[in-house]
């Protein structure tokens, strides 16, 4: 009898051994930074040696096979820090920022049609030309975020025409508030630095449709597919948000609080375009091409049909980040699967990755793209023996079992990084996929026949009815979910290196478990005892914390006044009710410094009028006009918090009191700030203002 040979994981897939070096060499690169010369002599040097090595003698060759590796590991490693530095516009010799100021003129491509916000229209634009202080017109490359007001909304540029500007670019900042979200990084990764507010008499038509005829298919497509569904599938917003979601990823009419229950019950990527939405059309499309004689005998022609299919979806449902990532994903898996079946899966997906990564190497810090190769990796590594557990002979409920399966697999290898972004944990997760996954299947393909039947008026209305009731039915059902009591594990507490450790935990046990090898489950023993050790220690540095946060909050006052794993809230009463802003300001902060509501005052605050202390800090509020009466022996106090706009002087204030720092928040009009500042240097008083500093932290020790 011959004995079986199975091929190592390393040899049947190779693209994850190019992979590894390529995130170094990217991640190396945006954290400490190698320079372009250095690059440049290492990469030549690297592969001088590589060309000389492969000359050698075979026995050379087989003798020194390491060095081979380890060569072409560093090239690999160069080439994702070249890339990382190539693929940042701002290094570029004709970027646009190298010659700009206020008084530039720049001729800007409008990239999109506008869309429609709260208070505004906003587009990606390109920025084609500059003209010189000089005169001289020259071609340049950057783009830039555009917001037209409301008011302007019927002679609004569309996609393709050019317009002209001067100057008037703000660069792109973060709010600054503690754990918020990192904007600025997130636009800086579509290499998009700065924006700018346009009124209708701030910029002149130039050209119009100057357009591409992709994209002007693309973005036709997707118009007329949210034209129909709004059209056919009437009656609540919250309902046709979500179905234009399930369908094309549009995500401008979603309910805020429909996401947020989505998001709770682990359900979200029902509604974000995804690997889940291509295998489903991929599964299909199989089914369908399988069963045409002509077709079925050809592979070639049925793999060409199939990816034909899958990218013309993706193209209509707009090519968003998203969408191109799945679709890539797929391309590698069935090439890989038709032509190569020595290959694995995982060399399919370690393939599309590197190719991504390629093309765009600050993919790696999208969230998305993370979420999706670990779900992807943890169905094809686990699903098999977590069925495989249990045996049910029912047919039906086998069915069942197996989509658990695929679900555990995936919450398996996301969960680490999902607590590390979100801090939370659906417990009915799987009970909510159960339920969700199977009717948003039925909606998804009753929304493709309801497109391309839309032109049938009666069967098209009857179709969008259908589309109504069922996710009607798919939002009720994870309404009720999220009510349950303790749905939702919150507020986790979880740092960048207590995730790479949960991380080691988990690989290393499910290994472990899976090859019964004693050493790997030591490994995650070892990785457990590491991970309580730094979330034991960080829940003791957080239960011990004393500090005020002055949080930089467009138009508002909000302080909080943290001890152990309380806080107290001194601010405006609007952020008191209005959710959405304190999702989006305030409970980040207080998500990542583990600290709950305390609805009685804190008992070191001690508060007299307009003057707060807490622990040995003492500050003092101004919102509204006072009057201050200058006196010999100034009281110091720690902060001077002005908000509001008050009425009021910095040297009327200091003639009373002597302030260690002067704190301007977010509800103070721009130009008293500017006022203000001037003030302060003139009285050689330290200022910190929200607006550009961000959120101003004082530590009580």
């Amino acid at each position: 009898m011959t004995a079986s040979y199975k091929i190592h994981f390393w040899k049947a897939s190779p693209f994850i051994r190019l992979l590894l070096p390529l995130i170094a060499g990217i991640i190396f690169e945006w954290y400490i930074g190698i320079t372009l010369p250095a690059m440049g002599i290492i990469g030549i040097l690297c592969i001088a040696a590589y060309l000389i090595f492969i000359i050698l003698p075979n026995a050379a060759q087989y003798r020194y096979k390491w060095l081979q590796g380890l060569l072409l590991n560093v090239i690999l490693f160069i080439a994702g820090a070249f890339l990382t530095w190539h693929n940042d516009g701002r290094n570029d010799n004709d970027w646009f920022g190298k010659n700009y100021n206020d008084s530039t003129l720049l001729v800007i491509k409008i990239l999109e049609p506008p869309l429609q916000k709260e208070k505004s229209f906003k587009a990606d634009a390109a920025i084609k030309y500059i003209l010189t202080d000089d005169g001289i017109l020259k071609k340049v490359n950057g783009k830039v975020l555009i917001y037209f007001g409301k008011a302007d909304s019927l002679t609004l540029p569309q996609y393709g025409d050019e317009i002209l500007i001067k100057g008037g670019l703000t660069a792109i900042k973060n709010s600054g508030n503690p754990a918020a979200f990192n904007y600025e990084r997130y636009a800086g990764f579509q290499q998009i630095f700065h924006q700018v507010f346009l009124k209708k008499e701030k910029y002149s038509l130039l050209q119009k449709h100057a357009a591409h005829t992709l994209y002007s298919f693309i973005f036709w497509a997707r118009s007329s597919v949210i034209s129909t569904l709004q059209k056919f599938v009437q009656g609540n917003k919250k309902v046709t948000g979500i179905a234009e979601a399930l369908l094309i990823g549009y995500k401008e009419d979603l309910d805020k609080d429909v996401v947020q229950e989505y998001s709770n019950t682990g359900v979200v990527h029902i509604i974000a375009i995804s690997g889940m939405h291509l295998g489903l059309i991929y599964v299909v499309l199989v089914w369908l091409f399988s069963r045409i004689p002509v077709i079925k005998k050809y592979a070639v022609l049925k793999v060409v049909l199939i990816l034909s299919c899958l990218w013309l979806f993706s193209l209509i449902t707009g090519a968003s980040a998203s969408v191109m990532r799945s679709a890539v994903m797929f391309t590698c898996i069935i090439i890989g699967k038709t032509f190569f079946k020595q290959a694995t899966i995982y060399n399919a997906l370690g393939a599309s990755a590197f190719l991504l990564l390629c093309y765009d190497p600050y993919l790696l810090w999208d969230v998305g793209f993370q979420l999706s190769y670990f779900a992807v990796a943890g169905i094809v590594w686990l699903q098999k023996p977590i069925f495989n557990l249990f045996f049910v002979k029912n047919k039906q409920l086998r069915e069942v079992w197996q989509m658990c399966s695929i679900t555990i697999a995936a919450q398996v290898l996301t969960f680490p990084i999902c607590i590390y972004y979100f801090h939370q944990f659906p417990n009915l997760f799987l009970v909510t996929n159960l339920l969700s996954v199977p009717l948003s299947t039925i909606i998804l393909f009753t929304e493709i026949f309801l497109i391309v039947f839309a032109w049938f008026h009666p069967l098209a209305a009857a179709l969008g009815k259908l589309v109504y009731i069922l996710t009607w039915l798919m939002n009720t059902i994870v309404s009720w979910c999220n009510a349950v009591p303790f749905s939702l594990l919150d507020k986790i507490y979880a740092t960048p290196a207590s995730t790479m450790v949960l991380y080691l935990f988990v690989f290393f046990i499910c290994a472990g478990l899976l090859n019964k090898n004693k050493r790997s489950i030591k490994f995650a023993l070892a990785a457990m005892m590491v991970f309580s050790f730094l979330w034991s220690y960080g829940k003791i540095k957080l239960s011990r914390q004393k500090k005020i946060i002055v949080y930089n909050v467009s138009r508002h006052q909000a302080v909080d006044f943290i001890s152990g794993n309380k806080y107290w809230f001194l601010g405006d009463d609007e952020l008191k009710t209005d959710g959405a802003l304190q999702n989006f300001h305030l409970k980040p902060a207080r998500v990542s410094l583990q600290v709950s509501l305390n609805t009685d005052t804190l008992n070191d605050i001690l508060h007299n009028g307009r003057l707060w202390k807490f622990g040995n800090k003492t500050i003092l509020v101004v919102d509204s006009a006072t009057q201050f009466e200058p006196i010999t022996e100034k009281i110091k106090i720690d902060v001077l918090l002005i908000c509001h706009s008050p009425k009021i002087t910095i040297a009327a204030i200091v003639g009373a009191v002597m302030p260690a720092t002067v704190v301007l928040d977010g509800s103070n009009s721009l130009w008293k700030i500017a006022l203000w500042k001037k003030e302060c240097t003139a009285l050689h008083l330290r200022c910190h203002t929200t607006a550009e500093n961000g959120s101003f932290i004082l530590d009580i020790y």
